[in-house]
């Protein structure tokens, strides 16, 4: 309750005068300290010292000013804080560890990673980069709104007409009252794409970018292990990141040494160090015997020296549970937008910057229509003079004064002022024949400018194409390669050092039932054998393929919807030879009407390598391996499918694969060359790869040719099979009828499986749909001609062979000596 009393004074409660003043003083800090504005991506103190610079003409091209100078303006004409705060953040703007695109160019000591503080701002200098010159390009063109600063005397920018997404490009951190930001930084190349597509499909659904955006990228690098937490902030605007060291073994005679390459974003290099080395000396962690810090202008290079009997994927492991070689980032998209914080999902962001250069290019467009206008305008007046020069200067003449003259200009010619008084002004040189020619010239691509800015006003489309023009402009500038890697998440991440590296079976059922087996546990028998069952099944299953692979490897899991899942080796449940396995569901998130068709290993995503896939109608495409590199646990879309069509296989292609062989059921095949299959996006179909010659014929297989000289064992159902080089199936053209790969009769069957069997040392394995499993040397099936039939590999009775393919070789077991049939039936 207030009342008026004789002194004039009012009495107040004091509970609600604090509380007005706290949120008086909360608003002022988030919206005038704290916090970044969501179209500029800066804090009130970085836009200053950014425009200041631009005021006292530190541009790229300039030499540079002290650091002193430039914080001496930002305080005195903007911003009135203290000077450390503003130098504080000049600095932070410098750093390359600290930004992922520097917005101040520096010169002398400007801190380091490992915590040292920058010199005084006496001694250091600094001016605008490339970038900051960018955010404020166009400003002087009434592009953005100016306020007064704090005294009145000055106008400021609001926000900066910046063309590029700075806010996610380099991040920003900040508490304020009662909320906080913690926006981590990103690659600009993939910020700018996702604009793009938003601009191009007018996106409403943030899960359509995030294919693009793969994650924070930080100027430090490290590794980001899992996307669960990236996805989480890009949908909510809050996640949690775990980001590790980058780190490498170096072996010697005695022992290994861990070397640090890149730390976690934000970490103190130095205080690393000094952690690693006390954690040793009081033996909480084992096995250290000394820690260097070896870095240098060229990188980063931490070597941690392990004692004899250290294994040094124990160390590393403890190094990343018990040191800031590994840290969690926590991810809170909050910004302010319209002088209100909010959080924002990835694309609102990047919807709020594209509304934002909208603005800028239609107030630019206004401003610089205006200006052409008024230049015409004056042109329009001189032409009139010209083309009644010696009227013009006849009135000129007989008029006493100035402005006689130019009353009488305007009278006569019907002229404005400003015409008029642009044509007293006039050089007698213009009047010259070449001169005239320059106005007229001048004034034909002021139309023209008039023309097309008139045409940016009226048309969205037309702003649209320039927003997206100017994007990739930047794009194409301030382009590079992504510095922190990104790996997916496993329950158990750190297992996979502990996991010997060895090599495994990893068999597959028609039901979809995986496990593992030691490659040994199969034992070798000789051509002909009936082998021994490879797992029991259920009484509707079988098994259906198989193949072989290191623990450490990851599995690319391709179905039939054209639909690729990543997995690692290890994390399929290891089980004994006659086990049934797990259902692949609970592995990879498999649809119900999904069903496994191609297993491809990989010990990395090297873009020098690409996929091939081969589809049931003949459809082929290639698509550059790295694109596959980072798949969601809900999988990707590998390739693109007709309705009437599936996957049926696809392998990997390196430098070696000169040509690619395809397989139809009905005993037909084509060979080309891979220089006809150029590499095509990941969403997409692909083109024809085989005519059929025959009705209800469809591709069974396919692989890859390095030579002539490369074998290649066809098998049919009933286990009759063959060796034939390559040489002898004639290159073609793709997309032809092919020709005969194996003589198909009804004591062979249909035909199965072609497989490669270019490397001497490879068994056979093949399966049957009852589940038995047989390994045969590839070296007791002989060579045969195209159009032969071969011999008999496996005894099957009325049982058919379901899939073949081949293994190394175990050289080190004894063979199990012939079962049955081990002389092999020839039957051309």
């Amino acid at each position: 309750m207030e009342s008026i009393i004789e002194n004039n004074s009012i009495d107040v409660k004091i509970d609600d005068s604090i509380k007005e003043s706290y949120l008086d003083y909360s608003m002022s800090v988030i919206v005038g300290r704290a916090l970044p504005d969501a179209k500029d991506g800066l804090k009130p103190v970085h836009r200053r010292i950014l425009y200041a610079m631009n005021e006292l003409s530190l541009s790229p091209r300039r030499p540079y000013k002290k650091s002193a100078r430039i914080v001496g303006d930002v305080i005195g004409k903007y911003h009135p804080h203290g000077d450390t705060a503003v130098y504080d953040a000049l600095v932070r703007m410098a750093q390359d560890f600290s930004m992922r695109l520097e917005l101040v160019d520096g010169q002398g000591n400007f801190g380091s990673i490992d915590g040292d503080g920058a010199a005084a701002m006496r001694y250091t200098e600094a001016r605008m980069t490339n970038a900051s010159e960018e955010m404020l390009r166009d400003i002087d063109k009434d592009t953005v709104e100016f306020v007064p600063n704090y005294d009145n005397t000055l106008n400021e920018p609001d926000v900066l007409p910046t063309r590029f997404p700075n806010l996610l490009v380099n991040g920003s951190s900040g508490i304020a009252v009662g909320m906080a930001t913690s926006i981590p930084p990103h690659r600009i190349d993939e910020i700018i794409d996702a604009l793009v597509y938003v601009i191009d499909n007018d996106t409403r659904n943030v899960e359509d970018v995030l294919h693009i955006v793969q994650g924070p990228d930080f100027p430090t690098g490290g590794i980001i292990y899992g996307k669960a937490g990236i996805l989480e902030a890009y949908r909510t605007g809050r996640g949690r990141i775990r980001v590790r060291a980058k780190v490498h073994i170096e072996k010697t005679k005695t022992k290994d040494v861990i070397v640090v390459d890149e730390v976690p974003y934000q970490v103190n290099k130095a205080k690393l160090v000094e952690q690693i080395s006390e954690l040793a000396k009081e033996k909480i962690i084992d096995g250290i015997s000394e820690v260097r810090d070896e870095s240098d202008r060229e990188g980063i290079r931490v070597v941690i020296e392990l004692k004899r009997d250290a294994m040094s994927e124990i160390v590393l492991n403890h190094l990343f549970k018990s040191t800031t070689m590994e840290s969690t980032f926590g991810i809170i998209l909050l910004a302010i937008n319209n002088k209100e914080p909010k959080i924002f999902n990835l694309l609102e962001l990047l919807q709020i910057f594209i509304a934002h250069r909208k603005t800028i290019i239609i107030r630019r467009s206004i401003f610089e229509l205006e200006k052409a206008k008024a230049r015409a305008h004056i042109l329009e007046g001189l032409i009139i003079a010209l083309d009644n020069i010696d009227e013009v200067i006849k009135t000129i003449r007989a008029s006493k004064d100035a402005d006689e003259a130019k009353n009488a200009l305007v009278s006569k010619f019907k002229l404005s002022e400003l015409q008029a008084k642009a044509i007293l002004e006039m050089r007698l040189q213009r009047l010259t024949g070449l001169e005239r020619d320059k106005i007229n010239e001048e004034y034909a691509q002021l139309q023209a400018q008039i023309a097309y800015l008139e045409s940016i006003l009226k048309s969205e489309e037309k702003l649209k194409s320039i927003v997206k023009e100017e994007l990739l402009e930047i794009k194409e500038k301030f382009s590079t390669k992504r510095r922190t890697q990104i790996e997916e998440d496993y329950d158990a991440i750190d297992v996979e050092d502990l996991i010997p590296n060895e090599k495994v079976v990893v068999t597959m059922s028609h039901r979809g039932y995986v496990k593992r087996v030691l490659l040994k546990t199969y034992e070798k028998q000789n051509r002909g054998g009936k082998g021994k069952i490879s797992g029991n099944t259920h009484d509707d299953d079988f098994i259906e393929s198989f193949f072989v692979a290191n623990t450490h490897d990851t599995i690319m899991f391709v179905t039939n919807k054209g639909q690729l899942y990543w997995l690692k080796v290890y994390k399929i449940p290891e089980a004994g030879r006659t086990a049934i396995g797990k259902a692949v569901v609970n592995l990879i998130n498999l649809q119900s009407d999904e069903k496994i068709m191609a297993t491809i290993t990989t010990t990395d995503f090297n873009e020098d390598k690409s996929l091939v896939f081969f589809t049931k109608n003949g459809i082929v495409k290639r698509t550059n391996l790295k694109e596959y590199g980072n798949i969601r646990s809900v999988g990707v879309r590998a390739i693109n499918l007709d309705e009437n069509d599936e996957l049926v296989t696809a392998h990997i292609i390196d430098s070696n694969v000169k040509e690619l062989f395809i397989a139809t059921h009905q005993g037909m095949c084509i060979r080309f060359g891979i220089e006809e299959l150029r590499e095509i996006g990941r969403v997409s179909r692909g083109v024809t790869g085989i005519k059929f010659k025959a009705n209800k014929d469809y591709v069974i297989a396919a692989t890859t040719i390095t030579s002539d000289t490369d074998k290649l064992l066809t098998v049919s159902e009933q286990g009759i099979g063959k060796q034939t080089l390559a040489g002898e199936y004639r290159l073609q053209s793709r997309a032809g009828k092919g020709v005969i790969v194996q003589k198909l009769t009804t004591k062979t069957g249909k035909l199965v499986s072609v497989v490669n069997i270019n490397d001497e040392n490879m068994d056979l394995m093949v399966l049957t749909s009852s589940g038995k499993m047989i390994r045969v040397d590839t070296e007791a099936i002989r060579e045969a001609g195209r159009n032969t039939s071969g011999v008999r590999i496996v005894n099957v009775g009325k049982d058919k062979v379901a899939y073949a393919n081949v293994c190394p070789k175990e050289s080190k077991e004894e063979d199990m000596g012939d079962e049955e049939g081990s002389e092999g039936l020839n039957i051309d």
